[in-house]
C-alpha cells in the first residue's frame, strides 16, 4: 500500500479516511493545527497512524510518506503545497488546487522542476458516470445547450448573515460559492468540453463575497449555463441537449450519479455505475497514477487543473470578487 500524509483534520478528511485501505492506501501520519492538535491525535488513533504532528515540516521529514493529502482551507493550499513538493513528495490537494491562476501556475512550474506529482482532487472527474457521458455524447448528435445547478442552502450562511465570517463566506480565505461549488461545474463542462470561447459570472454579492451566482460560457456552437448556491437550494441538475436527444443528470455534479440518455424517438436508456462512495475512484485513480512507471498521468491532470483555475479567476474578477491572496506576490 501507497503511504499517505494526511494534512488537516476537517470535514473533508474525516470523510477521506475511512475510504483510503480500500484505494490502495494507508494513513500513516497526520497533521493538524496546534489549536485542533486533539482531534489530530484522535484520528491519529483511530485510523492507526504512526504518529500525529503539528508542525507540517517535522512530518515531511520524520515520515517516509508516497504521497500527502491537503484537506485545508482554500487559503492555504498554496502554502502547504508548495512545503511538499519542495520536500520532494507528492501532492494531492482538495480542490480548488489554489486561491487563483497565479498561484497555481508557481505550484505547477515547481512541481515540473522537482518532477513530484501534484494532482488537484475533483471526484467528478474520475467517475465511472463521467466517462460514461463522454462515450455517450455522439448519441445526442450536435450539442445545443448545458444546464447545471448545485444549490445547497449552507448552515454556514445563517452565521454569515449574524455577522461572523466563516471560511467559505471569507474573501481573505478564498471563499464564495463560485470556489466551493461552481468549480465542480468548470471541472465538468471543460473535462467534457474544453476551455469556453467566452466565460462571464454574475454573482450574488454580500460582503465582498459570492453567496450565490450564475456562469455562463460560451463554446462558440453552443451555450452552457452553470448556476451554484450556498444562500439558497434546488435540486441538483446536469442537462446536456443535442440536435438528437438529452443526456441528464439528477444528482449534484461531484457525486456524478445516474446518467439517462433520452432520444428524440422517445427511447430511454439509464446508466449507473455505483462506487461505494463518490471520493473512491479519485483515490483509486490517484494510486495508479503514482504507482505507473511512466507516472504521466498527473501531467495531464494537472494541466486541466490551470486551465480551470485560470477560468475560476478570470469568473471571479469578472464579478468584482478580490481574495486577499490577490494581493500577495508569489
Amino acid at each position: 500500500m501507497l503511504r499517505l500524509g494526511i494534512i488537516g483534520s476537517g470535514t473533508i478528511v474525516r470523510e477521506v479516511l475511512p475510504l483510503l485501505a480500500g484505494c490502495g492506501w494507508r494513513a500513516a501520519a497526520i497533521c493538524s493545527t496546534p489549536r485542533s492538535e486533539g482531534l489530530g491525535e484522535a484520528l491519529c488513533a483511530q485510523y492507526s497512524m504512526e504518529n500525529a504532528f503539528t508542525d507540517l515540516g517535522a512530518m515531511l521529514s520524520a515520515i517516509p510518506l508516497d504521497a500527502v493529502y491537503i484537506g485545508v482551507p482554500n487559503h492555504l493550499h498554496y502554502a502547504v503545497a508548495q512545503q511538499v513538493l519542495e520536500a520532494g513528495i507528492p501532492a494531492i490537494v482538495e480542490k480548488p488546487l489554489a486561491s487563483n491562476a497565479q498561484e497555481a501556475r508557481a505550484l505547477a512550474a515547481l512541481a515540473k522542476k522537482k518532477d513530484v506529482p501534484l494532482i488537484e482532487a475533483v471526484s467528478t472527474l474520475y467517475h465511472p458516470n463521467f466517462d460514461k457521458i463522454r462515450q455517450l455524447l455522439p448519441e445526442i448528435g450536435t450539442v445545443r445547450l448545458v444546464s447545471c445547478n448545485f444549490s445547497q442552502y449552507s448552515r454556514r450562511y445563517d452565521a454569515f448573515r449574524l455577522g461572523e465570517l466563516p471560511p467559505v463566506f471569507d474573501p481573505d480565505k478564498s471563499g464564495g460559492a463560485l470556489m466551493d461549488l461552481n468549480s465542480y461545474h468548470l471541472h465538468y463542462l471543460c473535462g467534457l468540453f474544453g476551455e469556453p470561447a467566452k466565460l462571464a459570472y454574475r454573482a450574488n454579492i454580500e460582503r465582498g463575497i459570492d453567496t450565490s451566482g450564475v456562469l455562463t460560457l460560451d463554446y462558440g456552437t453552443f451555450q452552457a449555463i452553470a448556476v451554484a448556491a450556498k444562500d439558497c437550494s434546488a435540486p441538483p441538475i446536469c442537462l446536456i441537449q443535442g440536435t438528437e436527444g438529452y443526456l441528464l443528470q439528477t444528482s449534484t455534479v461531484n457525486v456524478c450519479g445516474a446518467v439517462t440518455l433520452h432520444r428524440n424517438d422517445g427511447s430511454e436508456q439509464v446508466f449507473f455505475s455505483v462506487p461505494p462512495h463518490r471520493l473512491v475512484p479519485e483515490f483509486h485513480a490517484f494510486a495508479e497514477m503514482l504507482s505507473s512507471e511512466t507516472n504521466l498521468g498527473w501531467r495531464e491532470a494537472l494541466a486541466h487543473s490551470l486551465r480551470v483555475s485560470e477560468l475560476l479567476t478570470q469568473a471571479r474578477l469578472d464579478a468584482g470578487i478580490r481574495f486577499a491572496a490577490d494581493c500577495e506576490a508569489v
